[in-house]
């Protein structure tokens, strides 16, 4: 590995390390309580250290979204490669985005947070529409299962996909909401797995039947 190789390599491990402890903190203290110099001594770098990768609080939390926004969307896009039915994809989509978020509870908290209090944090617009458009792209996946389904018979034609893929991404994140942060931990998963799956098959039986 040549010396330019090295350093970028040391650059890029710093950036995530930033990035790692900036996540533990913005879940453990709120996105109000927390400093760039609060990040710099969790990070054990000097303060001037995560300047040079980061202009600001809100970029650090804005990326923090957008790199895992990002990794669950290039997951859920491998889903439209499968030959199943729509169904089973929205089944599949849904499985996914709860696991997701069962593997890293702090990135649930914060995406919710960036949801209710967008006010408060003071992300220039860019930011904003940055993570606004990702997460679009993610939920967008919803209605590419929903046109399959329409276009193989199975869905009625007449459905509204715009107003039904938002539906269910609410449904979704109400039901994790629920029960991410309660109860046993070792029942957690199988609790909300099962609340989705039965609360999934209801939208679905109404939605065949126009």
């Amino acid at each position: 590995m040549g010396l330019l190789e090295r350093r970028e390599k040391e650059k890029d491990s710093r950036r995530m390390l930033i990035l790692k402890s900036a996540r533990t903190l913005f879940f453990a203290k709120g996105f109000k309580n927390v400093t760039v110099d609060k990040i710099a001594r969790f990070s054990e770098l000097g303060k001037g250290s995560i300047y040079l990768y980061f202009n600001s609080k809100e970029e650090i939390y804005a990326q923090i979204l957008l790199h895992d926004i990002d990794k669950f969307h290039r997951q859920a896009r491998s889903l439209l490669n499968k030959k199943k039915t729509a169904t089973e994809l929205l089944f599949e989509f849904a499985y996914l985005y709860v696991d997701f978020f069962l593997n890293d509870p702090e990135l649930f908290r914060i995406l919710m947070a960036f949801m209710l209090h967008t006010d408060q944090m003071n992300l220039s617009e860019e930011q904003y529409k940055k993570v606004i458009a990702d997460m679009r792209r993610s939920i967008d996946i919803i209605n590419n299962i929903f046109q399959s389904g329409i276009d193989s018979h199975e869905f009625p034609s007449g459905i509204d996909i715009k107003y039904k893929q938002f539906a269910l991404w609410g449904m979704l994140n109400g039901i994790i909401a629920l029960h991410i942060f309660s109860g046993s931990e070792s029942k957690r998963k199988e609790k909300i797995r099962s609340t989705v799956k039965s609360t999934l098959q209801v939208y679905i039986n109404g939605l065949k039947q126009g």
